[in-house]
């Protein structure tokens, strides 16, 4: 039997503890995978800071950006997954249920969310299905180091999703709302997909590294009503050749006021994607989406069909992961944690065994 070690949640808001417990024994379809580095994600801090549930009840060992080694294989599991370097998406699907089955995986009725559901990545090892593990082809790790793809899990491939689900196309323009962690991956992607690509934010470190990221322009909107905002995007668009409707608007901050401008920057025929996560209500006018005849949809996730094709715009340079993460040792994980609810964080933190 495989000796995991992890930090488990006991109870939210409170140090997360270290412990030691037997793998289990594998069911049909199982897979262990030895941890090489798993993301810390806003999410991971939702739970442990700001009341959101886990639905598998404390006490749990969270993290959902996993990338490793597959080291033991159950009946029923590929078997040409042993000793593979793979990705655990964010979000595995059963992939047979009625959504499953319509082409909607992300929300299956049977998910496994890893530091969720079940016990996660801050640990040595994991416990997951097998299903929808998705092998590294080589070329990319020919550039990359395994702990470095782990936030491909979530941080690069829920953009990616929510950029194919608003079918961008080259020209359009694509406003990025929040340009941290998730958002900075967002403006690669748009870019690459040949967007005009305007990053808004209030930072202007995290500004200056979307235009560094592939932002054709970028705006502070700290204090601008959202008149002002949408002001500035028009000038900015217009001074890039952008379209003046049809705009693709990706809200990744997470926060209330971003929302807020986000729906506030609709206009005709604009699409607006929901991808960052807040327990905070934000008051809008629904009749926008029928006056613009536009619309406005979530992201939960990837679909994990979708990885390999995120992994070849990797393997390609369309898209970078090495200037957006640090590595920490998990040992590091309630100082890291604290500095990541604080914002004290440039990069996003890799958490390695």
């Amino acid at each position: 039997m495989t000796t995991i070690t992890g930090w488990m949640m006991k109870e939210p808001q409170k140090p997360f503890e270290k412990e030691s417990f037997e793998a289990p024994v594998l069911k049909e379809g199982e897979v262990l995978v030895e941890v090489a580095g798993c993301g810390v994600c806003h999410t991971d801090i939702s739970f442990s800071y700001l009341g959101v549930k886990t639905r598998k009840e404390p006490p749990l060992v969270l993290g959902h950006e996993i990338s490793g080694k597959v080291v033991e294989i159950a009946g029923g599991a590929d078997a040409s997954l042993q000793g593979k370097n793979v990705l655990v998406p964010a979000v595995l699907p059963c992939g047979v249920c009625s959504m499953c089955r319509n082409d909607r995986r992300r929300i299956c009725t049977a998910q496994i969310m890893p530091g969720n559901d079940c016990h996660g990545g801050f640990a040595t090892h994991v416990v997951v299905p097998a299903k929808f593990i998705c092998p590294i082809p080589d070329e990319v790790l020919k550039s990359h180091e395994l702990w470095e793809l782990s936030i491909v899990s979530d941080a690069v491939t829920t953009p990616f999703q929510a950029v194919k689900c608003s079918r961008l196309n080259a020209g359009d323009l694509a406003i990025c709302i929040g340009v941290g962690g998730i958002g900075v991956h967002g403006v690669q992607v748009a870019k690459g997909a040949g967007a005009k690509v305007i990053a808004l934010d209030v930072d202007d470190q995290k500004l200056e590294v979307a235009r560094q990221a592939g932002a054709d322009e970028v705006i502070n909107i700290k204090g601008l009503s959202g008149k002002e905002i949408k002001g500035k995007v028009k000038a900015v668009g217009k001074s890039l050749g952008a379209p003046k409707a049809l705009w693709k608007i990706f809200e990744t901050s997470g926060t209330r006021s971003g929302q807020q401008t986000a729906f506030g920057l609709m206009g005709f025929g604009a699409t607006l994607a929901i991808v960052g996560f807040t327990m905070d209500k934000v008051e809008v006018r629904l009749s926008n989406l029928m006056a613009f005849d536009a619309e406005m949809f979530g992201i939960w996730g990837c679909d994990p069909v979708l990885y390999p094709e995120c992994l070849d715009w990797l393997a390609k340079g369309k898209i970078q992961v090495k200037p957006y993460v640090e590595k920490h040792s998990l040992d590091e994980i309630n100082e890291v944690f604290e500095a990541a609810h604080h914002g004290k964080l440039q990069r996003r933190a890799v958490l390695v065994p």
